[in-house]
C-alpha cells in the first residue's frame, strides 16, 4: 500500500481533499451541490477531447471546468440557475460523447477519468494538481468575506456593493478549477461526492464557519485516504469508496447532530451551550 508507485497516489490525495473541504464548505453553504455535480461531467468532455488530441487530459479538464463554470453563471443571468446548469451540462456531455465516438482509447484512460484511479496518477501530475490547488485556496481566501456574506446574507452583500451575480461566477470558477485537479484521483462521476459529504457533515455538527472548513478538510483526508487503502486492498474504483464513505460520513454528522439536539432538549444548561454555538 506504501510502496514506491503508490507514493504519488498519496500525495495527490492529500493535496486534493483539503480543497474540496474548502471549496465545497462553500458548496454546501450556497446550495450549489447540483453546479458541483455537472461541471465534473463538462469537464471529462474536455478530457476526452484532450485525449483524442494527444494532449494533456489535466489541460482539457481545466479549460472545460472553466468554460461550463462561465456558461453556467451566464446562462444564470437570462434563466433559472438549475436549467441553465442542466443546459450546460446536456451541451458538454454532448461534446464528451462526440470525443469518445472518436478515439480508442476508452480503456484504460477514459475509465480512470470516470471512476478513479489509484495507480493512474503520475509524477508529471503532482505539481500542475499543486499549483491548482493552492490557487483554489489563495481564490477562496481572497473571495472570503464577500462570498460569506452572499452566502448567508445575500441582502446585506447587496447593501454592500457585492454583486451576487459576479460572485456566483467567481465561485463557479474556484469550483471549476478544484474540479480540474480532483477528477484524476476521483474520477469525474463521483468527485461532487467529496465536495459534499464530509463539507454537509462538518455542517452538521459546527455553524462556525472556520471549525466547520477545519473539520470539512479533516473529513476528506480520512475519506479519501480510506478509500484509497480499501481501493489498494479490493481492487474496486476508488471513486466508489470515496461515494460510500462520504455518505456515510454525512449519515454519521447527521445522526450525532440529532443526538445532541435531543439531548439540548432535555438538559437547559446544554440547550443554552447549543444556542451559543449557532450564535
Amino acid at each position: 500500500m506504501f510502496a514506491g508507485f503508490m507514493m504519488n497516489t498519496w500525495a495527490v490525495a492529500t493535496i486534493v481533499a483539503p480543497v474540496a473541504g474548502i471549496v465545497g464548505f462553500f458548496v454546501v453553504l450556497r446550495g450549489s451541490a447540483f453546479p458541483a455535480h455537472a461541471i465534473p461531467k463538462g469537464a471529462f468532455a474536455g478530457a476526452a477531447g484532450a485525449s483524442l488530441l494527444g494532449i494533456s487530459t489535466l489541460a482539457g479538464l481545466a479549460a472545460f471546468s472553466l468554460l461550463g463554470a462561465i456558461g453556467i453563471g451566464a446562462l444564470g443571468r437570462r434563466a433559472r440557475s438549475d436549467v441553465a446548469t442542466a443546459l450546460a451540462l446536456v451541451m458538454m456531455l454532448a461534446l464528451g460523447a462526440a470525443f469518445l465516438s472518436r478515439t480508442t482509447q476508452y480503456e484504460p484512460e477514459i475509465y480512470a477519468l470516470l471512476f478513479g484511479e489509484i495507480l493512474g496518477v503520475s509524477s508529471t501530475e503532482l505539481l500542475p494538481v499543486a499549483i491548482l490547488g493552492a490557487i483554489c485556496i489563495a481564490a477562496v481566501g481572497l473571495l472570503y468575506r464577500p462570498l460569506m456574506l452572499s452566502s448567508v446574507v445575500p441582502e446585506v452583500a447587496g447593501a454592500k456593493g457585492i454583486r451576487s451575480r459576479r460572485m456566483e461566477i467567481c465561485f463557479l470558477i474556484v469550483v471549476a478549477l478544484a474540479t480540474a485537479m480532483t477528477v484524476p484521483v476521483v474520477g469525474a462521476l463521483l468527485i461532487f461526492s467529496l465536495m459534499i459529504g464530509p463539507p454537509a457533515a462538518a455542517r452538521s455538527l459546527t455553524s462556525r464557519p472556520v471549525l466547520a472548513m477545519l473539520l470539512s478538510v479533516a473529513f476528506a483526508l480520512v475519506t479519501v485516504w480510506a478509500a484509497i487503502a480499501a481501493s489498494y486492498a479490493c481492487n474496486w474504483p476508488v471513486g466508489f469508496f470515496v461515494g460510500v464513505f462520504a455518505a456515510l460520513c454525512y449519515g454519521a454528522g447527521r445522526a450525532w447532530a440529532a443526538w445532541h439536539r435531543s439531548r439540548a432538549t432535555r438538559d437547559p444548561g446544554l440547550r443554552l451551550l447549543a444556542a451559543a454555538d449557532h450564535a
